[in-house]
């Protein structure tokens, strides 16, 4: 969780970046600027709020980390925050020269050096590169002779954060520990924002190992099961539930206690754990063995464990437990499949 209560803005520089493959070209600020007290704390809010997610990144480069520009740009900045500006100029001319997208929208680009962040319990500086891309109409009521008047004007809302990273100055041989922002889109326009600006990694923490397992126990049930054993939907289901049941419950994850508790038969730990080698050949990454269990990356992998038998288009049957409650059957003389479902009571 990041904290932000103390957390003050050392410096900051704005530019103005277009989309490259529009030819709209940038325009550079001559220097860094110095808010006040009020417009300093709104910022800080504004900046702050949409970093709600503990999933946290690093910077990284293939080849080597000396060959992100971004890493480098920063670690001048940790080194000397004097020099802010001058490393904004480049950030923004690197930023240009990523967005040639052509649905990447132009707009503000803020760099700021923030002090006394709190993350992970840990005091650290921060650098933030935020960009705001969506303008608001607004109206302004004016007080005259006549009692009040009305105009509109246009500007940023307080509310909607477009695009944003903060680099703490942690684990720098690693990349620095970096939070993106949680309503950065998926989209392939916004891509270029994480991957080819900034070129992150997930960080390789309780939180990446967490969800990496839920989503290997996801994939097994959904693709392994029904090949190497006859199942039912109810059967995937109960599963489901057991690997939600374990993650909840538990502290910590070890595979053998995972798989003695929630496979249980012999056969269907040799057959999960073929899948697991496979799981991370295909998917380029480590299941961990032992880690301490992430509430946070369970809450967010929560709709993974949503347990849904969908009918034909009549009927969806949630399951949430007690496997042998439901049973199915088939009727020969309708020739349909059928589910009974046992209850004390309707709520």
């Amino acid at each position: 969780m990041i904290n932000h209560e103390n957390t003050s803005i050392d410096s900051l520089a704005i530019h103005k970046v277009g989309n490259k493959s529009l030819e709209e070209g940038i325009r550079i600020s001559k220097s860094k600027i110095t808010p006040n007290d009020s417009i300093s704390q709104l910022l800080i809010t504004y900046f702050f709020t949409p970093f709600k997610s503990e999933e946290y990144f690093n910077l990284f480069h293939e080849t080597s980390l000396q060959m992100n520009e971004v890493y480098n740009y920063v670690s001048v900045i940790f080194n000397d925050p004097d020099r802010l500006h001058e490393q904004s100029v480049n950030i923004a001319k690197h930023l240009y020269n990523q967005s040639v997208h052509p649905k990447v929208k132009n707009g503000e680009v803020y760099v700021v050096y923030f002090q006394d962040c709190i993350i992970e319990g840990e005091t650290a500086d921060a650098v933030g590169i935020f960009k705001s891309e969506s303008r608001e109409t607004y109206l302004k009521i004016f007080s005259n002779e006549n009692g009040f008047e009305i105009k509109s004007d246009d500007g940023i809302s307080l509310n909607k954060l477009d695009k944003g990273c903060l680099i703490f100055n942690r684990e720098s041989e690693n990349g620095y520990l970096v939070a993106i922002a949680d309503n950065i889109k998926k989209s392939a326009e916004a891509r270029y924002w994480n991957d080819d600006f900034l070129r992150i990694c997930e960080r390789t923490d309780n939180f990446y190992h967490t969800k990496n397992v839920i989503d290997l126990c996801k994939s097994y049930v959904d693709e392994r099961m029904p090949e190497d054993f006859q199942i039912t939907r109810v059967d995937q289901a109960d599963l489901l539930n057991k690997t939600a049941k374990f993650f909840k419950e538990n502290d910590t994850f070890s595979m053998g206690d995972f798989a003695e508790e929630v496979m249980q038969q012999p056969e269907l730990i040799d057959s999960f754990k073929s899948f697991t080698k496979h799981f991370e050949r295909e998917n380029k990454i480590p299941i961990a063995e032992d880690f301490e269990i992430s509430e946070n990356a369970v809450k967010k992998q929560s709709r993974v464990f949503k347990s849904v038998i969908k009918l034909d288009k009549n009927f969806h049957i949630y399951v949430h437990g007690k496997r042998d409650l439901i049973v199915k059957g088939y009727d020969e003389e309708s020739r349909m499949h059928y589910y009974q479902l046992f209850f004390n009571e309707e709520t």
